[in-house]
């Protein structure tokens, strides 16, 4: 089997109506040459069942790794995913952030050895959120000015948020300024290199809660051992659904200073224990 140049790798627990949105998305991109890697948390047997169905269905390259639900595991089947991935080049996605059409195409042209790119997301408004089905993102629903137009009155009335990540810009004048800026990484929307994330013996499997584990202390590590971190805000573009926050604990706050103290890049808690 012929090795894909990219391989998409997507978080997620549950939520299915959502993920199937991601995977429109993803059938519509501009560049085909990826493999998609569901990085499942211990979802329940429905779930299961229809990603099955879907499997059967779409035209992509799709595979899935799953353990049981034994709490906040991400980061544990994040390596999984990682060990098998074929591509080069990974790409981090939330199960509920759909992406651009040219979102691969973005990351591919501006990542590389040595390069970790860090995207961004549009918070939509539970009212858009509604609105989409898998037919409608493949048909371009999200980047339709009235679309956008409706967002922005969402965000004037705080049901939108981040509403400027939505929009995807080509004008080199304009990338350039949107990103003279450092930024984070954010876990529902980078890539970084295989090599360079194993590297770092990928994530740390310590961190049992949604916090730091898999963003900040990866950007941490990944400084650490010389990779740049590239904003592409405006450029690689995801649209995130609308959902309940979910609690943020901090329990993983001290693992984070105890890694920022230590200031060693390499984890023995990663993809090889």
């Amino acid at each position: 089997m012929r090795v894909p140049k990219a391989s998409i790798i997507i978080s997620v627990y549950n939520r299915f109506d959502f993920l199937e949105l991601v995977v429109a998305g993803l059938e519509v991109q501009t560049e085909p040459d990826f493999e998609v890697i569901i990085s499942d948390d211990g979802s329940g047997d429905k779930f299961i069942a229809q990603l099955n169905a879907l499997r059967a269905t779409s035209p992509l390259r799709l595979s899935h790794h799953w353990h049981p639900d034994a709490g906040f595991l991400k980061n544990r089947i994040l390596n999984v995913s990682v060990r098998a991935a074929q591509g080069g080049q990974l790409i981090f996605l939330d199960g509920d952030c759909i992406p651009h059409p040219a979102f691969v195409a973005e990351h591919l042209a501006h990542g590389g050895p040595g390069r970790c790119l860090a995207g961004r997301r549009i918070d939509m408004s539970a009212r858009l959120t509604r609105l989409l089905t898998p037919q409608r993102v493949r048909a371009g629903i999200l980047q339709q000015p009235r679309v956008m137009l409706g967002q922005l009155k969402d965000f004037l009335t705080r049901r939108t948020f981040h509403f400027m990540n939505g929009f995807y810009v080509t004008q080199p004048w304009l990338r350039r300024y949107f990103n003279r800026k450092e930024r984070g990484l954010l876990g529902a929307n980078f890539s970084v290199m295989k090599a360079d994330l194993e590297a770092i013996n990928g994530f740390d499997e310590r961190y049992t809660a949604p916090t730091f584990g898999e963003d900040s202390d990866v950007e941490f590590r990944l400084r650490l051992n010389g990779v740049r971190i590239i904003p592409v805000l405006n450029i690689a573009v995801a649209y995130h659904c609308h959902h309940r926050l979910l609690p943020r604990p901090e329990a993983s706050k001290a693992l984070y200073e105890q890694v920022l103290r230590e200031g060693i890049a390499f984890t023995p808690y990663g993809i090889r224990q």
